[in-house]
């Protein structure tokens, strides 16, 4: 009779499992059907993204050429159109170069608004806090002070990777405004800075020294020129990382 019993337990389990698996079944083939649609569609979006990337970086190099070979309208059209590439990085760049244009046009306002929204898409501080300088050196002339600082003492924390220059662009800023003390102070904090290039403390020597002298009128026009520009950026593809250093050479009058 233990036999029976047993022997008639274990079909009951048996049926239970049965049952238990013909319930799931369906579940677990929807799981693994939604798990195969992901990554399926994972690639395709990954492939898809590696295709678009690849065409905005020979657009890009093709604007560069372009412009290279005197031909600026050309270079113009295809930064244009990488501007509108799902490529953050050369979305960017591009949008860099159009505002030179447009400063090299005498249209600040629209210079300012390209490199906004570069700013605002860039992939990494490095593009983006370049950006955000260049639209600050291109509000010196007309922007009022407090709006300078907004724009620049954000760039100035430890860290960002153009802190040097945004100093130099808001000491330039406080001589616009007549605020020689101020200015004297930011020339004196970059001249003793550790991690300053050489050339930016020998400008604010020359800076300071002026100041002392009162002719303080000459040091806006050498720290603009001076400073304008980023340093090359470190970690970034050659044809990038050359952008924002060669970018102004085709518009060499025109305000960076």
């Amino acid at each position: 009779m233990t036999d029976l019993f047993e022997e008639v337990e274990e079909q009951l389990r048996s049926d239970q499992y049965r049952q238990f698996a013909q319930r799931a079944l369906p579940w677990l083939l929807g799981f693994a059907a939604a798990a195969l649609i992901l990554t399926l569609g994972y690639w395709g979006y990954d492939s898809y993204r590696s295709r678009q990337t690849a065409a905005a970086s020979e657009a890009y190099a093709g604007a560069l050429d372009a412009l290279q070979a005197n031909d600026p309208q050309k270079a113009r059209e295809l930064w244009t159109q990488v501007a509108k590439s799902p490529s953050a990085g050369y979305r960017s760049l591009s949008l860099m170069h159009l505002a030179a244009f447009a400063l090299d046009e005498k249209k600040p306002a629209d210079a300012v608004k390209l490199l906004d929204q570069a700013a605002k898409e860039a992939p990494d501080p490095v593009i983006g806090d370049a950006a955000r300088l260049k639209s600050a050196f291109a509000l010196l002339d007309t922007a009022p002070l407090t709006e300078l600082e907004g724009r620049l003492k954000p760039l100035m924390d430890d860290g960002r990777p153009y802190r040097i220059q945004a100093r130099e662009a808001l000491a330039f800023a406080k001589l616009n405004a007549g605020d020689l003390k101020g200015a004297r102070g930011d020339f004196v904090l970059i001249s003793q800075a550790l991690d300053a290039p050489q050339g930016a403390q020998a400008r604010a020597q020359a800076a300071i020294g002026l100041i002392d002298s009162g002719s303080a009128k000459a040091v806006p026009a050498v720290v603009k020129t001076a400073a304008s520009l980023p340093p090359p950026m470190p970690g970034l593809p050659a044809d990038i990382a050359g952008a924002l250093a060669g970018q102004a050479q085709p518009q060499a009058n025109a305000p960076q």
